[in-house]
């Protein structure tokens, strides 16, 4: 996989690394002192490997590989039902890593991937947390409710996120950025949360609406 941007170079496992392209000599220095080696090429070159702000720098790195539901660790837990878009992926990695949040479960079928995009908008957050790829979102939820988590819906219909008094060990769910949560996940679910809306329009993009229930949840 080909990631790009200066953050990515001081964050990614430099284990993961394949090859590294550059064509700014600023990065030279960090390169050497790091024991990396490096090819010099004409940005047109990197131009033509990733379609975003490469910064000068392209890096190919073995593709990412998801944990398992085994692998939970925290107290703090956040569940993407078929979040589709790479960039509000991205900026949930990043903002869950802020939060403290070490893992971040997600379906296999019908959901965004660990990609270039998702790597470079979490801004090499996706390093320190943990992605759990699973079959199934309902009977993810179960086993994590067995094991003593409260599981937090986020909809339109729920109650003010301020208001709740949150277990000691929960799980936050957001849903697709167009359908929401599905009805089955809703239904498996202990509370419904949502954020006060006092604008004309009722919702939030997803990665925000993360952010504020995220740092809700920390708080109380």
């Amino acid at each position: 996989m080909l990631v790009y941007g200066k953050n990515i170079l001081t964050e990614i496992d430099k284990n993961k690394i394949r090859k590294i392209y550059i064509s700014s000599k600023e990065y030279i220095n960090y390169l050497g002192k790091n024991n990396l080696k490096y090819n010099f090429v004409d940005k047109k070159v990197l131009e033509k490997m990733v379609n975003g702000n490469h910064q000068g720098i392209v890096i190919d790195i073995d593709d990412y590989e998801y944990y398992s539901l085994q692998d939970v660790e925290g107290n703090l837990v956040v569940v993407l039902d078929h979040l589709e878009d790479p960039h509000n992926f991205g900026a949930i990695i990043r903002t869950c890593e802020c939060v403290g949040v070490k893992s971040i479960i997600i379906p296999k079928d019908r959901s965004v991937r660990i990609t270039d995009t998702v790597v470079k908008t979490s801004a090499g957050a996706i390093e320190h947390v943990k992605i759990i790829r699973v079959n199934n979102i309902v009977n993810a939820l179960k086993s994590l409710k067995k094991d003593g988590y409260f599981v937090y819906a986020a909809d339109m219909i729920g109650e003010n996120y301020q208001q709740i008094d949150y277990a000691s060990k929960k799980v936050l769910v957001i849903g697709n950025e167009g359908k929401g949560i599905s009805k089955l996940v809703l239904d498996n679910s202990d509370f419904v949360i949502s954020i006060p809306m006092y604008g004309k329009i009722n919702s939030l993009n997803a990665s925000t609406s993360a952010g504020i229930l995220l740092y809700g949840m920390v708080k109380k």
